[in-house]
């Protein structure tokens, strides 16, 4: 099977099963592990941020910020169609105690003025304080496209205007910096904190790192321990982590050409199958004629390509390490096969 689900499919590399084998095994609860320290500061480094926290998966990291930032209860501004507003299963609101206002938005990018009036600096007849913003990048639920640097300029600027924090869901934030030809901290500077999966597109089994200020980490390390994250031989999976960090985030640039160039074959079956923009990073929506993406995904199944349907009009590809070129041929003929099925019938 040619699996396009997620690029959280991507299995280790030799060199990352060698440094799991030879990793570190102390508790990283109790005195500390040295590869787990060295994944947290590397990832420091990298966002230029003053340190970082080795935690399970993305989700968590998101919601352990949510908690560090929420000094008091308030509202949380999101994104309407961001991945902590529809994925998370209300983590924000359910654990942090915040209410989520969702904000609307295109394509990762919220309505600035909306976003403007949303903000509360303080406690009102009508309301709690704005206790975080969250922005995300690349942006999963619009099909992997990039908020724009100014864009993120704009929301950090008016969230320091109001004393806000602001905090970064950077899932697939290197995919982002390889698609706007920046580093991983030109984007991490317009937040005070920033999650990053080294599980999505970069081949480490397992893990995200959030990284901010010191005294924000000290927090962060506490909520950790709150949520059930607090980790014992987590040696091993740093050392895949480590090895993610230095070694796999260039390659996604491959990944991202061989999702356009999908796009382009599609298009040129029908523009109506994929968005009118050509995706800016590795994932593709593709548009089920007749509005029956589940069946869509049956049919696909049944051909040797594994999709995911994300509402009943489209299903998500997601292109990485393990997706060739003869992989995005197969798709195309797979969609042929599928429309001149249905227009015999």
């Amino acid at each position: 099977m040619i699996d396009f689900r997620s690029d959280t499919v991507t299995r280790p590399t030799a060199e990352m099963w060698e440094q799991m084998r030879v990793a570190t095994l102390l508790d990283d609860t109790l005195e500390g592990d040295p590869t787990v320290r060295h994944l947290e500061m590397r990832t420091a480094e990298l966002t230029g941020k003053q340190d970082a926290l080795f935690v399970v998966s993305g989700t968590m990291g998101n919601v352990i910020a949510t908690l560090a930032h929420a000094r008091e209860r308030g509202e949380a501004l999101v994104d309407e169609q961001s991945h902590i507003a529809l994925s998370e299963a209300g983590g924000l609101s359910h654990l942090a105690g915040l209410f989520c206002v969702r904000i609307p938005s295109h394509k990762g990018e919220m309505q600035i003025d909306v976003l403007r009036e949303s903000i509360r600096p303080s406690f009102s007849r009508y309301g709690l304080p704005t206790a975080m913003i969250a922005m995300e990048t690349s942006h999963n639920h619009s099909g992997g496209y990039v908020p724009s640097l100014p864009y993120m300029q704009q929301v950090a600027a008016l969230a320091r205007s109001a004393n806000v924090p602001v905090h970064i869901d950077g899932a697939r934030a290197f995919n982002a910096a390889i698609a706007l030809g920046v580093s991983i901290a030109t984007i991490s500077a317009h937040g005070d904190s920033i999650s990053l999966c080294l599980s999505k597109g970069l081949s480490a089994p397992m893990g995200s790192v959030l990284a901010g200020t010191a005294e924000f980490i000290q927090r962060a390390r506490v909520f950790r321990r709150m949520v059930g994250g607090g980790l014992r031989q987590a040696g091993i999976m740093a050392a895949a982590g480590l090895v993610a960090l230095d070694n796999m985030t260039v390659r996604l640039a491959d990944d991202h050409r061989r999702a356009h160039r999908l796009w382009e074959l599609l298009h040129a079956i029908d523009p109506a199958l994929v968005n009118a923009d050509a995706p800016h990073t590795n994932i593709l929506h593709l548009h089920a004629e007749g509005g029956d993406a589940y069946a869509w995904e049956k049919k696909l199944a049944e051909r040797g390509i594994l999709a995911r349907a994300v509402n009943r009009r489209s299903l998500r590809l997601v292109t990485h390490r393990h997706i060739g070129d003869a992989d995005i041929d197969a798709v195309q003929r797979a969609i042929f096969e599928m429309r001149d099925g249905d227009q015999t019938r």
